[in-house]
């Protein structure tokens, strides 16, 4: 049994796809996000639900929500920090039976090792955040690490690398692969707002589902109240430069660059590597040009039906 929260969004709607795929019965709940105090009770709710449905089965929540960005005010950011660190301490009586169930949080790599020093960075890197979004992120790990303390439930905090992938959102100024395919299926230039030496991991967000119950099944061997940090990346790193050239080769025509400061919070080298549980790395297999011809085709297709920007 397993709960995804942020089922809507592109990570967790690939998560709650892949966890149905390898067997699991997955719940999802809507959250009314916009409203603190509705979106906790909504929780606990479904915290309730969760507990009801389980009845004994070993299960999982997938915390997957999270509409912050590097480029995201503090305000923002604090009240979905308020929501969850609420939440999860209500959650301390209110989960199932705490031995069989293991709790996944989606962290950002980039958001809580834009200040550290020595990439590639791993679990063993001494995370330093910038900006408010990686502060954020820091404090949500340690509020679940309290929480598999506390309740003796197993944790896992993933650091997730640049997520790319059909059904991203395009509204919003996140995602430099899925706004190079919106500006390939518009004609339009695309901004950048880095360097074009700048370096960053991209992981497929089909591999990133995979890794992610695996990561859930390998929790499940660790002691209870364990808590592990994993970073989830593809291992193969690139430029800017580099993804706008494999982009241009992939379309097959020309694609613009539009170069647009304001690239706060923002590092030259986010190399990533693992050093915990290797075999959840080799599910990082989609080839970027792949993953990033299966992303345009998507976005193509939404353009040419009129699709929402925010959907």
């Amino acid at each position: 049994m397993a709960w995804v929260v942020g089922a809507g969004g592109l990570v967790g709607r690939h998560v709650a796809g892949e966890l149905r795929r390898t067997g699991y019965e997955v719940m999802t709940r809507t959250v009314p996000w916009t409203d603190e105090q509705a979106a906790v009770d909504a929780l606990v709710r479904g915290a309730a639900d969760l507990r009801r449905l389980a009845a004994g089965r070993p299960w999982a929540l997938a915390w997957c929500a999270g509409a912050g960005v590097v480029a995201t005010g503090e305000q923002e950011l604090s009240a979905e920090l308020r929501v969850f660190a609420q939440v999860l301490g209500l959650l301390e009586t209110r989960l199932p039976d705490a031995s069989a169930g293991v709790v996944f949080l989606a962290s950002s790599a980039g958001g809580v090792y834009a200040g550290s020093s020595g990439p590639p960075f791993t679990e063993l890197s001494e995370p330093v955040a910038l900006v408010p979004y990686g502060r954020t992120k820091l404090a949500m790990e340690r509020a679940v690490e309290r929480l598999g303390r506390r309740a003796g439930v197993r944790v896992v905090v993933g650091r997730l690398a640049n997520v790319y992938g059909p059904g991203q959102r395009l509204g919003k100024p996140q995602g430099l692969l899925s706004q190079l395919c919106l500006a390939d299926a518009t004609q339009r230039p695309l901004p950048v707002y880095v360097s074009l030496d700048t370096i960053r991991d991209y992981l497929y967000v089909v591999d990133l589902a995979r890794m992610v119950v695996r990561c859930l099944r390998l929790a499940r061997a660790e002691p209870p109240g364990a808590v592990v940090t994993k970073v989830l990346a593809s291992g193969r790193p690139v430029t800017v430069g580099h993804l706008v050239a494999e982009a241009r080769r992939v379309f097959h025509r020309p694609l613009r660059t539009m170069d647009v400061p304001g690239g706060a919070g923002q590092v030259l080298d986010l190399r990533l590597a693992s050093t915990r549980w290797p075999e959840v790395d080799t599910d990082a297999r989609t080839p970027l040009a792949a993953g990033l011809a299966a992303t345009a085709a998507d976005v193509r297709a939404r353009v040419v039906r009129g699709a929402a920007l925010d959907g």
